[in-house]
């Protein structure tokens, strides 16, 4: 309180000193006046003689006026000056040009103060209309809206204050005398959106031009001002303002554009107070619920309709990025669970209900081949050798194509055999595109957290099977059968636990599908059912946190 008071003392009397001040700088002000009136008018006195210069001052003979003789009388230049105003008619002028913003704003200071009376009663009158049975939603949509429109005047005075000191510091060391004065008054006109700030910057300039004898710390002054200005204006004020209130940068300018041009100045002051309370009432009313889609700050699409929208389009750079910046915090395992995973379950669906033409799945095939080598790769490929062969992803399906690729640079096995007992992983699936996808990224997601991961196809030939490395298994993870499935995938089962009597069978049911088989259906024919690669990782990594 004292500080407040010490500072406004100040300041009143630096006010105090610059209107006693005043008539001082009249005479450099008019000297200003009549150089830029005289650097303004040069070029147009340059045109003009150069243009009488080109031309004749008298007619031709051909023409049909006479030309001057040397006895005819010179015509006499006759100028109209219009009566000088008085004082009354610049008053009233000033007045009629005040009159409306002042009303307006008067009327709104009116409305304010009666419905600050009212609050209490008007808050009644709210619940009430809503219904008795919106009671909840109401009463926590009116505090969502006050806690906004708090925080949006709360970062203004933070941001109007920081901008008003900034200045200031600016004009004390460019030498201007009382920049407290002039720091504080920026950031108190700040307050008025868009004019506040050139009615301070007309102020500054003005002064500084009245006490400058030349012209170079005028230009500095103002070229100062403006850098500030764009700053504020076009970085902070909308990401501080955006991220305070609940709304996007673009609503906030939107905002201001429209209320604007609907009430003038005082539509600029309410702008962004009635936009959030626009975006709340979004929020908790169906019927307003694109408001709050169009102008919130959040796009209000899931991590999982981001990367399929993005993957339609074919936008890998993009959700590389986005994964890139999820993996700094989190597991590729967890990427899969919330992210590519669900996105895919979307891809399914709107697969099944003939929406995605064959350009699109081209599109998602490849983005997900190139997401999962970009963010859990499958090991570094030999300088050169036998093993290595191109891999096209046309020649098979994702997951195929990606299994190949690691057994294309880790070997048949994907990795040496040679290691000890119950030291392997094992990832299986049917033969079938969604099983070879759900394997494969179960694998990479292990590998990535340290654990000898392989994938597998369903049943396995005779041929392949070796019963002395049958004891390097200890866990196969099995892809959730779907319901057209069901009896392959239960033979599978069956053959496996003959294979692999002391692996543990764990299904991975990672996405919901509506297609799936059901619970009591495939519990029986394993030892475990998960739903999220978190799940499996923690199983066979327990050490390892399935969240970074």
């Amino acid at each position: 309180g004292a500080a407040a008071a010490g500072t406004g003392a100040i300041l009143t009397a630096q006010l105090v000193s610059v209107t006693a001040e005043l008539p001082q700088y009249q005479a450099a002000l008019q000297r200003k006046a009549d150089q830029l009136r005289t650097r303004a008018e040069r070029p147009f006195a340059w045109l003009e003689a150069s243009l009488n210069t080109a031309a004749p001052l008298a007619f031709d003979a051909g023409s049909d006026q006479p030309l001057l003789t040397a006895g005819a009388r010179q015509p006499v230049a006759v100028e109209i000056h219009p009566p000088r105003p008085s004082t009354g008619d610049t008053l009233a002028r000033l007045v009629s040009l005040v009159w409306g913003p002042l009303g307006e704003a008067g009327l709104v200071l009116l409305l304010l103060l009666f419905i600050l009376l009212e609050h209490e009663s008007l808050r009644d009158r709210l619940i009430r209309l809503a219904g008795q049975t919106e009671t909840s939603r109401t009463v926590r949509a009116l505090a969502d809206a006050a806690h906004g429109v708090s925080r949006f005047f709360f970062s203004q005075f933070v941001v109007n204050a920081v901008f008003g000191i900034v200045i200031g510091i600016a004009l004390w060391g460019c030498g201007v005398p009382r920049a407290a004065l002039w720091g504080a008054l920026s950031g108190l006109l700040r307050f008025v959106p868009y004019l506040g700030t050139l009615g301070s910057a007309a102020f500054i300039t003005v002064f500084v031009a009245a006490i400058d004898p030349g012209w170079s710390l005028t230009v500095t002054c103002v070229a100062l001002y403006v850098v500030i200005e764009l700053i504020v204006a076009n970085v902070i004020e909308p990401n501080v303002y955006g991220h305070s209130t609940g709304i996007s940068p673009l609503a906030v300018v939107a905002s201001a554009l429209f209320w604007g041009s609907l009430w003038g100045p005082v539509g600029l002051l309410i702008s962004t107070p009635l936009t959030v309370c626009l975006v709340v009432a979004g929020r908790h009313v169906r019927a307003l619920e694109a408001l709050s889609i169009l102008l919130g700050e959040a796009p209000n699409v899931t991590a999982a309709q981001r990367f399929f929208q993005r993957a339609l389009s074919g936008e890998t750079g993009v959700i590389l990025r986005d994964a890139g910046a999820y993996l700094r915090r989190a597991s590729f395992a967890r990427y899969c669970d919330h992210t590519l995973l669900p996105g895919l379950a979307l891809a399914v669906t709107e697969l099944r209900a003939g929406k995605i033409d064959a350009l699109q799945q081209e599109h998602i095939r490849s983005t997900i081949a190139d997401v999962a080598e970009s963010l859990a790769p499958s090991g570094a490929a030999p300088a050169r050798g036998p093993r290595w062969r191109h891999v096209s992803l046309l020649d098979a399906n994702v997951g195929a194509h990606l299994r190949q690729l690691r057994e294309a640079r880790l070997g048949r096995w994907q990795g040496s055999l040679d290691v000890p007992q119950h030291s392997i992983v094992l990832c299986a699936g049917l033969a079938l595109e969604r099983d070879d996808l759900v394997s494969e990224l179960l694998a990479r997601a292990l590998r990535e957290a340290g654990v000898d991961a392989r994938s597998i196809v369903l049943p396995l030939p005779d041929a392949e099977y070796e019963p002395e490395k049958a004891n390097l298994a200890s866990t196969v993870f099995i892809a959730y059968p779907l319901s057209d499935a069901l009896e392959s995938w239960t033979q599978a089962m069956s053959e496996v636990r003959t294979l692999l009597p002391q692996a543990m069978l764990v299904a991975i049911r990672a996405a919901q599908d509506e297609m799936a088989a059901p619970h009591h259906a495939v519990q029986p024919h394993v030892d475990m059912v998960l739903r999220s690669f978190e799940e499996g990782l923690a199983l066979v990594a327990p050490r390892r946190p399935a969240a970074a």
